[in-house]
């Protein structure tokens, strides 16, 4: 004797048990059946604005500010260039009833000296404002890049102008007449090796290149895959 069998459920409540996913968990009436919505697609759509970094206008705002900081900044290279040149001795004599300047120390190195000094200030102004413009603003791009190579031409030009005008006179004969025949004086402080003036920017652009490359933030990786290739 055999147990009766069991009739099958009706249509329309096999379809209800074996529907997936279950009614109402679509966004509308046209969404897909078996549509699913991933459960980090709206954290990664959020979050992406985020990572892009503060838009164009922001970055041109940031870098004309530090544009014109670095530039007020060549007043203290200028100050301290003047401070710290050695100085080239001249002095004056008569010839002939015609007043003649020339060098007290033909084989001194004090021309060179300035040029020096100079170039290696310009340097540690260089590096100083790479390290501080990358603690501001880690992520970088164009228009920082621009704002610092600029910023430190135009702060090496005001250096050497200020420098120069804060040193002695561009008349020698004059100071030669008022400090008397034979007496040492200072030469007018000059920058000779004019590819000086890039030693800021230079340094500024190189130490900023190698920040960002050691510790600038990385692009993060697409979804799904991971340091070997793409996971399963």
């Amino acid at each position: 004797m055999t147990a009766p069998l069991t009739p099958p459920p009706p249509p329309h409540e096999q379809s209800a048990h074996h529907a997936w996913p279950p009614a109402g968990a679509g966004h509308g009436a046209g969404a897909h059946p078996h549509a699913v919505a991933h459960p980090h697609a709206y954290a990664s759509a959020q979050g992406t604005k985020g990572e892009d970094g503060p838009g164009m206008k922001t970055e041109v705002r940031e870098a004309a500010v530090i544009t014109v900081v670095l530039a007020l900044c060549g007043v203290l290279l200028g100050v301290l260039w003047n401070w710290l040149a050695p100085r080239v001795p001249l002095v004056g004599d008569v010839v002939g009833g015609t007043w003649v300047v020339f060098l007290k120390d033909t084989e001194g190195e004090q021309s060179i000296g300035v040029d020096g000094t100079f170039t290696l200030l310009a340097l540690a102004f260089g590096v100083l404002s790479a390290v501080l413009v990358f603690l501001v603003r880690r992520r970088g791009g164009v228009p920082l890049v621009v704002a610092l190579g600029l910023g430190g031409l135009l702060g090496s030009l005001l250096a050497w102008r200020l420098g120069v005008w804060l040193g002695p006179g561009d008349d020698v004969l004059a100071h030669a007449k008022e400090v008397g025949k034979g007496v040492t004086f200072s030469a007018p402080l000059e920058l000779a090796a004019k590819g000086a003036l890039l030693a800021w920017s230079f340094s500024a652009l190189l130490v900023h290149l190698g920040l960002t490359a050691l510790f600038g933030p990385r692009d993060p990786e697409p979804a799904g895959y991971g340091p070997h290739g793409r996971t399963p």
